[in-house]
């Protein structure tokens, strides 16, 4: 009998355990947690998440933290404010993610974030991981505001979650391609792009603009954002004798590429766009950056109303300098919650019609958006290297005066 009750206890606590460790499967851990309006806190507090996507790793490390640390100094500063929605005080808390750059990343970066109940999403970084997450955004009703993806494409999908404080490409390639043939004087004009979103988006832009002002486009050639040898399409360029030669893609390939053209002779002026008009471009390409053109979405830092504050905050704190878009992820953190603020909540379902009404100065300037999300009046700004340093050539768009 003893031996027989034994074994009945064994087997009423084997029971027992399979039955909690089915109950505890049934909900995902992420979504019981972490509910997207804001948990309770100790103290009363509501916590809300807020998420935010960049390239942490690989060859543009460097972007992908500058813009996190842009969102980090948005919440450290929220937080010391003592932000009150609806009637309780809220503390705001960052998930931050990696997506590497890459658009299959990027999607489940994404799923993660919504699984996790972020009240909203800052980013992601480059054209080709935003445009894909946008969709898991919407199907979820979370708002995104991309503080550097520039391709037209992410706002012309009809989602209601889409946002950017930043101008796209439309007016950036126009800008460019007019400041080739108008300024340049370019007549003849070699195009290379990476190939993604960002990169070949960008140059489509810039060829059709040289066309309308009456350039030739001598030659157009791709390549991959991870290359860093380009001899072979340079050698094939150099034959064509272009004026300019445009560059669709980041500074950890606009680098090599600007000391390759200098090692091959080439007397070409390289343009390109925002990404790489860094710092970084010309720390890795030397004397080779000197005289180059680059653009950047916005008016220069000097005409932006917070920037000079947010600038000594930033290197105080992070001991590094600004590179190119961590004030324009600032100012898409305080988007959000400003949102949130006018709606009285902090549920993405309540307080997503107030992100599209947004009508309030930032770090960067003037920030409200049209019907598809895009910032009005978006300002381009080409900029030119003059002893080691970026200097402004002239100033496109922007608020009126």
């Amino acid at each position: 009998m003893n031996k027989f009750a034994r074994l009945s206890l064994f087997a009423a606590a084997a029971i027992a355990l399979t039955a909690c460790g089915n109950k505890e499967e049934s909900k995902p851990a992420a979504q019981a947690s972490a509910p997207a309006a804001g948990a309770a806190a100790a103290g009363g507090d509501v916590v809300v998440k807020i998420g935010q996507v960049s390239p942490m790793t690989g060859p543009i490390a460097h972007l992908g933290k500058d813009n996190e640390f842009g969102a980090r100094l948005a919440i450290e500063d929220l937080n010391a404010e003592g932000v009150q929605i609806g009637g309780k005080k809220v503390k705001f808390e960052l998930v931050s993610e990696d997506d590497q750059g890459d658009p299959k990343i990027g999607t489940q970066v994404a799923q993660r974030l919504v699984d996790a109940g972020v009240a909203g999403v800052v980013g992601h970084l480059n054209s080709g991981t935003t445009i894909p997450a946008s969709k898991i955004y919407s199907d979820a009703g979370l708002p995104q505001i991309s503080p550097s993806a520039t391709n037209p494409d992410y706002t012309k999908q009809g989602y209601k979650t889409t946002f950017r404080v930043i101008a796209n490409d439309v007016q950036q390639g126009k800008a460019l391609g007019e400041f080739a043939v108008d300024n340049l004087k370019a007549k003849k004009v070699a195009i290379i792009d990476d190939r993604t979103a960002y990169g070949q988006g960008l140059a489509d832009e810039f060829e059709k603009a040289v066309k309308a002002k009456g350039g030739t486009i001598a030659k157009r050639e791709f390549t991959t954002n991870t290359a860093t040898d380009f001899n072979a399409i340079l050698t094939s360029i150099k034959s064509t004798q272009p004026d300019v030669i445009f560059y669709g893609g980041m500074d950890a390939q606009a680098a090599p590429l600007a000391k390759q053209m200098q090692r091959l002779g080439l007397k070409s002026k390289l343009m390109g766009g925002d990404g790489w008009q860094t710092p970084e471009f010309i720390k890795l390409s030397g004397d080779a950056s000197e005289g180059q053109y680059s653009s950047s979405c916005g008016v220069p830092r000097d005409k932006m109303p917070g920037f000079a504050a947010f600038n000594d905050r930033f290197k105080a704190k992070f001991n590094t300098d600004v590179q190119i878009y961590a004030p324009y992820e600032y100012d898409a953190v305080k988007v959000l919650v400003d949102a949130m603020k006018r709606a009285g909540s902090t549920d993405p379902k309540v307080y997503l019609p107030e992100v599209g009404k947004t009508q309030m100065t930032g770090v960067t300037g003037a920030i409200a958006f049209d019907e598809k999300g895009d910032i009005k009046n978006g300002a381009v700004t080409v900029y030119q290297v003059k002893g080691g340093k970026w200097e402004v050539v002239s100033t496109v768009g922007g608020p009126a005066k």
